[in-house]
């Protein structure tokens, strides 16, 4: 598995965690729903800045995200 599919399963894993939806965690971090499903599947390539604002989203510390086994 890559590193991009693990940090879509990790964010994927949060989101359902604290009950949030794609389409609510998009509109939380101001990205659209295609975005946030892409970066779960390990399509899109997230910048920091974006992703720092999705742990914020997700109330979760950032290196939790990046925590590859």
């Amino acid at each position: 598995m890559s590193r991009l599919n693990e940090l879509g399963k990790n964010i994927a894993n949060y989101r359902k965690n604290k009950g949030l939806s794609q389409e609510k965690l998009a509109e939380k971090v101001d990205l659209s729903r295609e975005y946030i499903t892409r970066v779960e599947r390990g399509q899109k390539n997230i910048s920091l800045k974006k992703l720092f604002a999705i742990a914020d989203a997700l109330e979760v510390e950032f290196y939790k995200l990046t925590n590859f086994k």
